[in-house]
């Protein structure tokens, strides 16, 4: 483990080596089934990136494992997120008219959506990364490599955009 924390790369491959199967059959009994390989994955690149932070009286293999266990959860956190976002596609898709596909039933939500999509694209991927994806201003900020502070004010200033444009559509119904 030394060796590992002091850049030994080959020591480390030893620790993978070693204790991959462990954390291979710890993500599958997590419930990341067939995906568990690609937990396994993240979890070692994971580990390896914060070598830095693994104290030297500690053991490696429950440090190890605990990232499994939370690459497991981001895993769950994903499936739920994609599976929302397609409860939500269905939602859209139900309400297109199936006799000319570019035209949706429901006025408010063609108005939301072109509300939406007025906005820049820096505002643009903010709002839908935190209100149509349904992500935290954390996840937000990193999946768009931005500052939580960023984030914040990107989404104040484009709700502030939207605000007279969706007070419009509440009218109009």
């Amino acid at each position: 483990m030394a060796r590992a924390i002091a850049g030994d790369q080959a020591a480390y491959g030893e620790l993978v080596a070693r204790y991959t199967a462990l954390a291979h059959r710890t993500a599958y009994l997590l419930g990341a089934g067939a995906d568990a390989g690609d937990v396994v994955q993240e979890a070692f690149v994971k580990a390896y990136r914060k070598l830095h932070t693994f104290r030297a009286d500690a053991d490696f293999k429950p440090w190890l494992l605990k990232i499994v266990a939370n690459e497991t959860k981001n895993l769950h956190r994903g499936r739920r997120r994609r599976n929302l976002m397609e409860l939500r596609l269905a939602a859209i898709t139900e309400t297109v008219d199936h006799d000319d596909p570019g035209t949706l039933v429901d006025d408010s939500r063609a108005k939301l959506l072109q509300a939406v999509q007025s906005l820049n694209e820096a505002d643009r991927q903010v709002v839908t990364c935190r209100y149509l994806l349904d992500l935290s201003e954390a996840e937000t900020a990193q999946t768009l490599e931005l500052a939580k502070g960023t984030v914040k004010s990107r989404l104040s200033r484009a709700l502030a955009k939207l605000r007279p444009m969706l007070e419009e559509v509440a009218r109009d119904r």
